[in-house]
């Protein structure tokens, strides 16, 4: 077990212009992946997803609209104001995804003390954690300014390549601060663009209670400062989600037996941000997808996403590798701490994640939140992951060895959600925006297993994330 002092501005998932910088070549494919984005206000199909945002964001926030939460609203509104906090050392907060065994084995080895202090599991665990937390927080960081004003952090106007996306596309950037009548700079609103919920909605619930240091807090002290200050940070992608996506993949590909439940505590975490009033609902989707598309590339073992010197991170290599020996370590120390096997410890749980109706039912209510369809060419059709983006695949083949990336890339073909969202315009980013990582690895968790057939509830899944309103 070792002990670190955290950098605590970089943990707080890239939303200070600090963090931000030049966009990088995995930011640019980001950056053209969620802009979209910004020519929602073009269109009919646009404007009737824009004003679906607004009032979903609001009502999910004040609770008119009923969501199948894993909590009751109270006490889920109680754990979002815990998530509003980021465990960025060592995924403290996420690990009861793990269940109550391997949870608990997890967190008395890997805790936060206080804002700045934590132990975790071992070096290699640590490390990974690091970089991969970096690489996708440094694709979010760089999105927020971008779409909120052309800029890297606020002020330093983005490059030529960048601004030729908007250009093509004839984008708008702060398009929620002008769809939702406060432009930045205006007065209560964003000075940079894209004001959040709490600076647009004509409600928003307050939320008092304990954070996740059991200290006395409220979502406006989350929201407006003093422990963290929204106010001037651009809403669009939600970096909060991004980590929780970021975090909850990488805890697992660590514990596969855990992976689908690892991926309903991600969807339960993005979620609590529009709880809390920090994240509109598009928020939420573009750092989802934003982890997905992030993480599939890592596993991938690109060569633009390896060996990069990534600040607050060591340099990574051979991403899988490194994986691979982090699993190990985690496997032995979490098999010690529950004296059984990792399958049977995994099986072991009480907790909010332990009820699989529950868990499908709650991330289903996420996977396009009844946004409208903007495009209805990828609406009325399967996209074949394979072609479109066969790094994907890497997301169960890692986890899941015995599964080819065919095999891999075939099963989230199958889960994937509905289609023509905001993002879905057919790109390879955009399919990424639909894949239903918890349907898919429900399904490959149940193939590896033994105990797949044809009327397995991952399609189910699918079936329940395919309705609209």
């Amino acid at each position: 077990m070792t002990f670190k002092t955290s950098l605590l501005v970089g943990l707080l998932c890239a939303m200070q212009p600090l963090l931000a910088g030049a966009q990088s070549a995995t930011d640019m494919a980001v950056l053209k992946g969620l802009a979209p984005v910004t020519v929602l206000s073009k269109t009919p199909e646009g404007n009737a997803a824009l004003a679906a945002n607004y009032t979903v964001t609001g009502g999910i926030q004040t609770g008119a609209i009923k969501q199948s939460t894993l909590l009751p609203f109270a006490e889920q509104q109680q754990q979002a104001l815990q998530d509003a906090f980021i465990t960025g050392g060592n995924l403290a907060q996420l690990a009861d995804g793990l269940g109550t065994t391997l949870g608990s084995g997890y967190l008395a080895r890997s805790h936060y003390i206080d804002r700045t202090h934590f132990t975790n599991l071992g070096q290699p665990i640590a490390d990974i954690i690091a970089y991969a937390l970096a690489t996708t927080r440094m694709s979010s960081g760089s999105a927020k300014y971008f779409f909120a004003n052309a800029t890297t952090d606020a002020k330093t106007p983005a490059s030529s390549e960048a601004m030729a996306i908007l250009k093509t596309l004839g984008g708008d950037t702060d398009i929620f601060g002008k769809s939702y009548h406060f432009p930045a700079g205006t007065a209560g609103a964003d000075a940079y663009g894209n004001s959040r919920p709490f600076q647009t909605e004509p409600s928003v619930l307050s939320i008092v209670g304990r954070d996740y240091l059991n200290a006395p807090a409220d979502n406006g002290a989350y929201n407006h400062g003093p422990l963290m200050d929204l106010t001037d940070s651009p809403s669009f992608p939600s970096g909060h989600t991004t980590y929780g996506y970021t975090g909850a993949i990488l805890l697992g590909v660590l514990v596969p037996t855990r992976y689908p439940q690892m991926i309903a505590r991600g969807a339960e975490y993005g979620n609590d941000r529009i709880l809390v009033g920090a994240h509109y609902a598009m928020d939420v989707i573009g750092g989802r997808t934003v982890a997905l598309y992030g993480m599939a590339h890592l596993l991938a073992n690109d060569p633009a996403y390896v060996g990069r010197a990534l600040h607050g991170a060591p340099t990574i290599k051979d991403f899988p590798a490194a994986l691979k020996s982090a699993r190990t370590d985690m496997a032995v120390t979490l098999q010690a701490a529950c004296g059984k096997t990792i399958q049977e410890c995994s099986d072991e749980d009480t907790g909010r994640l332990s009820n699989r109706a529950a868990n499908d039912a709650s991330y289903a209510d996420t996977q396009t939140y009844n946004l409208p369809v903007v495009y209805p060419k990828t609406a009325g059709s399967v996209e074949d992951v394979g072609k479109l983006a066969p790094e994907a695949g890497n997301l169960l083949t890692v986890a899941f060895p015995s599964l080819s990336l065919k095999q891999a890339d075939e099963i989230l073909t199958e889960t994937e959600g509905p289609g023509g969202g905001f993002l879905d315009d057919g790109s390879s980013f955009g399919v990424y925006s639909r894949l239903n990582l918890y349907a898919a690895t429900t399904r490959a968790t149940a193939l590896v297993s033994g105990q797949a057939s044809g009327t397995h509830r991952g399609g189910e899944i699918q079936e329940h994330g395919a309705k609209r309103n």
